[in-house]
């Protein structure tokens, strides 16, 4: 691994809780470790939420941060509850199930009812309402696997949107095949959604093993009946954070340059791909570059809560700021696990890209291309986009991202410690070349 910090021996480093951080070129994967282990999965609004945002705030002070502060927000709690799925007649076996994040229980004994199965949520749109009414929705949508998890969007409609579309059809319930690439028995949450003047009705993914068997028990026996038990909780409103470190700049204080990745995760695994990676190199990119020598303009790093419930955090972010949206030079966000940076995408003024031609050129012996001038930045960093931020996606490598987001297969090993080496490398480059120049990525 070519680095490029040159760091003494006399390097700082600290304890927490469980370990000794040192400061070169592993703190991402130290960081990142830290947080899966001590906190673990880190469900939006729940008790080891507040845990995470308890080890953030005490790990920016650790690190060195000029400044630790948290915003709160509010959000409605989602808890989930045991889930089954049973195949009763005439094939009886167990399914692999989980609930979607947000989706109703069933009632207490459950909810059994043959199975309308659709190929996508376009089919299901176009259905007869004899067809569904009364019966579970079975959405059996199939997901490709590509570096830049491309297919994702044309998949994810399903979940998110299945219920609403099921019900108004006259649907009991829905399940999805996950959206996921992995053959693995794992099924794959996410958010869904409701609509208000839509009957509520449950909603959970089965994984993809399952799905296909239960596609080969259809086509031999269409009138199967499925039994689908959930006990999901919806307590209420709570208080949840974002938590913000700075490096203050030494010359220009008042231009943020904006680095972030979502400090929450799923329930099912620990979320060290989502995104406790992210995590680990945000936070990791601007200590260390301290280290190196305060930069000219302020480092902010925004560890954004419940991404996962729809970019709640950010949008209370970009609500707090937004007065001051002006002064953010710069965002980028990490949100795509830990696969080697592999592009360089850009959402710069026309005048900017001869700096992002440079910044590029620079990257190169990384095996970082040039991309585009249409970046979202990540998620989270969308909603400044929008706002008219500059941003960046230095994009992963997601080729089996999908593999492992959103299920109980999240956890620390999947994680390349030598990528996310890369990673760090790359995040370090480009973070110091705008927190240390004068150009106006607007223009």
């Amino acid at each position: 691994m070519k680095l490029w910090l040159t760091l003494t021996a006399a390097a700082l480093s600290f304890s927490t809780a469980a370990n000794n951080l040192t400061f070169n070129d592993t703190l991402a994967y130290q960081l990142t470790e830290s947080l899966t282990v001590e906190v673990g999965q880190r469900l939006a609004g729940s008790e080891a939420d507040a845990r995470a945002v308890a080890w953030a705030e005490r790990t920016f002070k650790q690190l060195g941060f000029d400044k630790v502060w948290t915003e709160p927000f509010t959000m409605q709690y989602w808890e989930r509850g045991q889930a089954s799925l049973t195949v009763s007649e005439p094939f009886r076996q167990n399914l692999v199930v989980t609930a979607l994040g947000g989706s109703v229980a069933t009632p207490f004994d459950g909810i059994s009812a043959q199975v309308a199965m659709f190929d996508s949520l376009e089919q299901l749109k176009a259905a007869d309402q004899t067809l569904v009414k009364d019966k579970i929705v079975f959405i059996n949508k199939s997901m490709e696997k590509d570096k830049l998890g491309s297919f994702y969007g044309s998949v994810v409609g399903a979940r998110a949107q299945g219920a609403v579309e099921a019900a108004k059809l006259g649907a009991k319930a829905i399940i999805i095949r996950s959206v996921g690439t992995s053959i693995n028995r794992f099924a794959h949450t996410g958010i869904m959604r409701y609509s208000d003047d839509v009957a509520r009705i449950p909603a959970a993914a089965v994984s993809v093993p399952d799905a296909m068997q239960l596609a080969r028990m259809l086509e031999r026996q269409p009138e199967l009946t499925l039994q689908l038990q959930m006990q999901n909780k919806l307590p209420g409103e709570v208080t949840s954070h974002n938590v913000i470190a700075e490096i203050t700049g030494s010359k220009y204080p008042d231009e943020i340059v904006l680095i972030g990745a979502h400090l929450d995760s799923w329930d099912e695994g620990t979320g060290a791909l989502d995104d406790g990676a992210g995590v680990g190199l945000v936070i990791a990119t601007a200590a260390l570059l301290k280290q190196q020598g305060r930069p000219q303009r302020t480092i902010r790093v925004v560890l954004f809560g419940n991404e996962e419930g729809g970019l709640v955090g950010a949008r209370a972010y970009a609500a707090k700021h937004a007065n001051n949206l002006n002064k953010h030079v710069f965002a980028s966000e990490s949100d795509f696990g830990a696969g080697r940076i592999w592009r360089l995408d850009t959402g710069f003024g026309e005048k900017s890209l001869a700096f992002a031609k440079a910044l590029q050129q620079k990257l190169a012996s990384y095996g970082v291309e040039a991309g585009n001038n249409t970046a979202s930045g990540g998620p989270d960093v969308s909603v400044l986009k929008a706002q008219g931020v500059p941003v960046v996606s230095l994009q992963q490598d997601g080729t089996d991202y999908f593999d492992y987001h959103h299920t109980p297969n999240d956890t620390l090993d999947k994680i390349d410690p030598a990528a996310l080496q890369q990673n760090l490398q790359v995040w370090l480059h480009t973070v110091s070349a705008v927190a240390n120049s004068r150009y106006d990525l607007r223009k």
